[in-house]
């Protein structure tokens, strides 16, 4: 976390012409006005009482769809948390936590961001953690400048990665000076001929995504021989759930290893915050932005945790920082760690289990009824694409009457449905049915 830090109207007006806006209002263009609340309508002058504004916001409140069960994910997802995350993640000790300016006082923090940093190697199979990012397309957009170098100055991103990635990805190349290209698709996942004709002596990295934005499993292996082969750095944006049954980024040969950490125990909470991990190989360690926690020992020799490496050049060499990341995620990343701490594991292969195979299920369903054919024919974990007949709007409107929120609309009018541990086999065939119907 960082301070906060108030303005003046003049100063706001400045940093806004400074990035070519002239009111707040456009600073916010890209969010859609029919989610927008320009003021709380509460009477001027009426002297409402505390429980009278509460009241009136609940029956706000009272307009918003609460659907009764979801089979939408596209990079956010529904799973079951237990109940002992938010009861010791709620503690006021945590949360009311700030970074503290001498690390090494604060032995909580640290260790707390310490084995959240071991579990994310042992669930990725790499070397060393950082201490967590903002999201997952910023540790996305941050490995490219864990890969860039004086001479390898292009990086290569797969057109099958989700489209927000990309874009963040693109929006950290145009300020440092990297060239960005993104390598085609066929049939739903990275065209290794493609790849291979874009790698050359200055292309510094690849980043694929797995599972990837169709939910389709890449062949990650021989993408990143194929990387390799050409002298790059090697770049996987993974679901973390995924990994309790896939192989993970380092046995399929990953430099890097990055995702977004939510699934583990963040629930959707309209969109933030969530949680950025990066993990790499030893041989990247001093390129991680942000810090990494090391253990030792204190002049007792009991365990004790320190700041072993803190890459914050933008307080003292900016002209030469890779990046402007001084901060984390560390409530997130404590929620995760003790998400995983929870389940262990067998819990961890047991939920991917489910949503493996409940995927699965539905997707048979869903494929059985005309006009809902499914549109790769590659293996997936637990989400996949559907054409759909018709007016998909109409299929999706359809389901909302019902309580339920539908597949997420793609390009050609299809459809991406997700399926997790939540949705239960009746779920299932209630929305086939529905479907069958319309």
């Amino acid at each position: 976390m960082g301070s906060y830090i108030p303005c003046s109207a003049p100063e706001r007006e400045q940093m806004l012409l400074d990035i070519g806006l002239r009111t707040v209002d456009e600073l916010f263009a890209q969010i859609s006005d029919g989610i927008k609340i320009k003021r709380l309508n509460l009477p001027e002058g009426t002297g409402m009482s505390e429980l009278e504004v509460r009241r009136h916001i609940g029956r706000m409140a009272g307009g918003n769809t609460r659907f009764r069960t979801i089979f939408r994910g596209a990079g956010a997802y529904r799973h079951y948390i237990p109940s002992i995350v938010k009861s010791i993640t709620g503690k006021e000790e945590f949360l009311t936590a700030y970074t503290p300016y001498q690390a090494e006082i604060s032995q909580g923090i640290l260790q707390s961001v310490f084995e959240f940093q071991t579990m994310i190697c042992r669930l990725t199979g790499m070397d060393v953690a950082n201490a967590s990012v903002y999201d997952g397309a910023s540790a996305a957009a941050e490995s490219v400048a864990m890969c860039a170098g004086r001479e390898r100055t292009k990086m290569l991103i797969a057109a099958s990665a989700d489209p927000m990635t990309v874009r963040t990805v693109q929006t950290y190349c145009d300020g440092s000076g990297v060239q960005l290209a993104v390598v085609p698709e066929r049939d739903g996942t990275t065209c290794m001929d493609a790849l291979r004709s874009m790698l050359d002596g200055t292309v510094a990295g690849f980043y694929v995504q797995q599972p990837n934005r169709y939910g389709l499993l890449e062949d990650a292996a021989a993408l990143g021989q194929a990387v390799h082969e050409a002298g790059a750095k090697y770049v996987m944006g993974v679901n973390p759930l995924s990994l309790g049954i896939l192989k993970t980024p380092a046995e399929q040969g990953a430099d890097i290893a990055v995702g977004e950490g939510q699934p583990l125990g963040i629930p959707l909470s309209f969109g933030g915050p969530y949680l950025g991990f990066m993990a790499a190989t030893t041989a990247l360690m001093r390129r991680l932005p942000g810090r990494i926690v090391g253990e030792t020992v204190d002049v007792d020799g009991q365990r004790a945790f320190v700041l072993t490496l803190q890459a914050r050049e933008q307080h003292i060499r900016r002209e030469k920082a890779a990046s402007n990341i001084c901060s984390n995620q560390a409530l997130c990343a404590m929620t995760a760690a003790v998400y995983m701490a929870a389940m262990g594991p067998d819990g961890l292969r047991r939920v991917a289990t489910q949503c493996l195979s409940k995927a699965r299920y539905a997707a048979s369903r869903i494929s059985a009824i005309p006009g809902f054919r499914l549109r790769y024919k590659g293996e997936f974990f637990h989400e996949f694409v559907t054409e759909c007949p018709g007016d998909g709007a109409a299929v999706l409107a359809a389901l909302e009457k019902e309580g339920i929120l539908g597949g997420y609309p793609v390009e050609r009018g299809g459809l991406l449905w997700c399926v997790t541990e939540m949705n239960t086999k009746e779920e299932i065939d209630e929305l086939a049915e529905i479907l069958l119907n319309l």
